[in-house]
């Protein structure tokens, strides 16, 4: 690929989306406050290319790192569009990278946690690795049990995208495109992919989504960052509040039923913050949460889904979205068996996910909202990680 040029951006001064707190102080103590004892940085927001390895067919792969004014960094590889690294300041401006993930594209390649990659075309899962469109059937790979997850053990996670930087005032962007053929990892239709990555100079990592096809088929885009905000040993002790009300039921499969109830009176109840670990013992039939929350505003304008605090440093993560609904999973099925960046180990409970999404399986349920994407219309999706302290 060819090698892209750095890009500058001058920076703006306080935003009204960073901590409201910091944003009250002067300039000058806003960027004393995020960056005190971090590493040497930039006053501008960049962009720079670097080799990320070579696939087993000799392609190679780059990593593109997006820098804000502040020093807080996002690395994305064009392997599967995926965030590989995240550095934010907690509130001693200690800059932590606070995603798992892999050290080089091999691990990648061979992984099947999905580790920050962009899912698709359809994330979660399809019951039976099968559904319909206009009376025909189609088949997708089986690699959960009798059912299809994320698409497969490929899909738009496993190929390598295009990719190309874009100026953005105040912040740093990278888009990445991918087009599918028709058929390909069993879905109908020529599909266009698009995702852009944005790291703002307020601590706002951006990720927008869109897709076009020439054949009616089904999209539901997803990023699958795992969050770790505190580098401990897991995310137990996190206090979580989701802004949803309801969750859809699943089998043993972990297929929704179709139903949609309340959590009230459940352990899916984080209406109010809630630790993490407080109840995560009463879901022994996933080891812990892996569950799809409905957000209380069903619109398709940007609003909060979740708010998380890990306490140990202050980091705040609230996530913003345009999606109906919110998959929490706790990392249930790490098990000290895989080896990240910089030599840690993974185990249960390691991280948080909050993929942003419609809901499991909608192909087989009409009450959902639709997954499906007909040729002359557009698929867009935004999701919003905002960071702060307190």
């Amino acid at each position: 690929m060819q090698m892209m040029k750095m890009i500058r951006f001058i920076p703006t001064r306080c935003s009204v989306s960073f901590t409201v707190v910091l944003c009250l102080l002067s300039p000058a103590l806003v960027f004393s406050a995020v960056t005190a004892n971090a590493q040497k940085h930039s006053t501008e927001a960049t962009v720079k290319t670097s080799p990320f390895g070579v696939l087993d067919d000799g392609t190679s792969v780059d990593a593109f790192t997006l820098t804000n004014a502040h020093g807080a960094r996002a690395k994305i590889t064009n392997y599967g569009a995926t965030l590989t690294e995240l550095w934010i300041p907690d509130r001693a401006g200690k800059l932590d990278d606070v995603v798992l993930g892999y050290d080089n594209v091999k691990s990648y390649i061979h992984g099947d946690t999905w580790f920050g990659a962009t899912v698709g075309p359809v994330a979660n899962r399809i019951a039976h690795g099968e559904f319909t469109i206009d009376g025909k059937t189609y088949h997708t790979e089986v690699n959960n049990g009798p059912n299809t997850l994320h698409s497969g053990s490929i899909g738009l996670s496993h190929v390598v995208w295009s990719a190309h930087s874009v100026e953005v005032h105040g912040a740093a962007a990278v888009r990445f495109n991918y087009t599918s053929k028709d058929g390909e990892w069993g879905f109908p239709g020529n599909i266009e992919f698009e995702v852009t990555y944005t790291l703002t100079d307020t601590n706002e990592l951006k990720i927008q989504y869109s897709a076009k096809t020439d054949k009616t088929t089904a999209v539901n885009l997803t990023n699958h960052s795992y969050f770790n905000l505190d580098g401990g040993s897991d995310v137990l002790n996190y206090k979580l509040t989701l802004y949803a009300s309801h969750y859809t039921p699943v089998d043993a499969g972990l297929i929704p039923t179709g139903e949609v109830l309340p959590v009230i009176g459940t352990a899916l109840d984080f209406a109010k913050p809630v630790v993490i670990g407080d109840r995560i013992g009463e879901l022994p039939t996933t080891r812990g949460y892996d569950h799809n929350f409905v957000a209380d505003d069903q619109s398709k304008k940007l609003k909060h889904i979740a708010h998380v605090l890990a306490s140990k440093n202050g980091r705040v993560m609230d996530v913003w979205t345009t999606e109906p609904g919110v998959q929490l999973y706790t990392g249930n099925f790490l098990n000290g068996s895989l080896t990240g960046k910089r030599g840690v180990v993974y185990g249960q409970h390691a991280a948080l996910c909050l993929e942003t999404q419609h809901y499991p399986d909608s192909v087989h349920h009409a009450n959902f909202p639709s997954t499906l994407l007909h040729p002359g219309e557009k698929y867009t999706s935004e999701t919003v990680y905002r960071f702060s302290i307190q």
